[in-house]
C-alpha cells in the first residue's frame, strides 16, 4: 500500500521556490534564514533530527533528482566523506565562511566597506548579479543578502554535485545543518 502524501513531501518546493526567487530579487535571500533557524530550534527544544529526517526540502529535492529523474550514479559515498575529522572540518570551514559573511555585512553596514553585488558560488566564482534593484534598502541588507544566497547556492552546488556522483542524500552525511542538529541532540541527550 502506497503512504499517503502529505504538505512534508512537498517542502522539495520550498526550496527550489527559494532558489529560484533569489536568481529575480536577491533580497528572498533573507528568507534562507528560516532554513538555518527551524532545524536548530526543532533540535534545541527536543526534536533532534527531525528537520533533516522530515522537513528538509533540500534532501526530498536531492532525492527527486536522484532516484525520481534518475540524475544519481547510486553509488556508495567514499568513506572519508563520513568521518567525524571530515565533517567537523567541513563545518568550521563553513563556519568560517559564514563568519566572514557577517563581517562583510558589518563592514557595509559601518560604511567602511562598499557592497558588492555578487554572488559567489563555491566560495571562489564571483557571479555579478548586477540586474537586481537593491537601492530600495540599506546596503547592510543587500549585502547580507548576497552573501547568505552564495552560502545557500554554494551548499545546493555541492549537494548536487554529490548525489550525481553518489547516491542522492550523500550530502546529508556531511551537511553543516545535520552535523550541527545532531552535536545538539548529543549534547541535550547524552546519558547520565
Amino acid at each position: 500500500m502506497k503512504k499517503k502524501k502529505t504538505w512534508k513531501d512537498y517542502m522539495w518546493i520550498v526550496s527550489a521556490l527559494y532558489l529560484t526567487l533569489g536568481i529575480f530579487n536577491i533580497l528572498f535571500a533573507w528568507l534562507g534564514l528560516l532554513c538555518f533557524s527551524i532545524p536548530l530550534l526543532i533540535s534545541i527544544f527536543g526534536g533532534g533530527k527531525t528537520y533533516c529526517n522530515v522537513y528538509c526540502g533540500r534532501g526530498q529535492m536531492l532525492d527527486l533528482m536522484g532516484n525520481k529523474l534518475k540524475m544519481s550514479r547510486q553509488k556508495s559515498i567514499p568513506h572519508f566523506l563520513k568521518t567525524k575529522a571530515f565533517r567537523y572540518g567541513f563545518l568550521i570551514f563553513f563556519m568560517v565562511m559564514f563568519g566572514n559573511m557577517i563581517f562583510s555585512t558589518y563592514l557595509v553596514f559601518e560604511g567602511t566597506k562598499n557592497m558588492k553585488e555578487v554572488v559567489t558560488i563555491l566560495w571562489t566564482f564571483k557571479m555579478p548579479w548586477n540586474w537586481v534593484n537593491t537601492s530600495i534598502v540599506q546596503p547592510w541588507i543587500a549585502q547580507f543578502a548576497f552573501g547568505f544566497y552564495s552560502v545557500m547556492l554554494t551548499s545546493t552546488i555541492l549537494g548536487v554535485i554529490t548525489m550525481i556522483l553518489y547516491k542522492p542524500k550523500s550530502w546529508c552525511v556531511y551537511c553543516p545543518m545535520g552535523t550541527m542538529t545532531q552535536m545538539i541532540s548529543k549534547a541535550k541527550y547524552k546519558p547520565e
